[in-house]
């Protein structure tokens, strides 16, 4: 192995050693900035949810959810249904187990 100088950063060229240390200027100045915000005591506005998109015309009646919150719930109502449908071949293993040798037999005479 050779020897390198110290205090280098081996691998970054010149480049992305800028690059680097002004990341961490803006770091360090995103960490001080709500320090200083602080100190103002300006009140903070609640969050707001955006406003929904107005229905197409020739759309459905219950086709446009009525709030954000009718939104977020059909989205979970769907994961859980797509968590249920990952979980199916787990749950159909103690079936096909006892199946699964002639299958196999089946699968490699074709």
């Amino acid at each position: 192995m050779t020897a390198r100088p110290f205090g280098r950063c081996h691998g970054m060229t010149k480049t992305q050693r800028m690059l680097a240390a002004i990341a961490l200027a803006g770091a360090a100045a995103g960490f001080a900035a709500p320090a200083a915000s602080a100190a103002s005591a300006a009140p903070i506005s609640p969050l707001t949810l955006p406003d929904l998109p107005a229905a197409a015309p020739g759309m459905p009646a219950g086709a446009q959810p009525a709030s954000v919150q009718e939104i977020g719930s059909q989205l979970s109502a769907g994961a859980n249904q797509l968590n249920a449908l990952m979980e199916l071949p787990n749950q159909l293993a103690p079936v096909i187990a006892p199946v699964q040798p002639i299958a196999d037999l089946a699968g490699g005479l074709q």
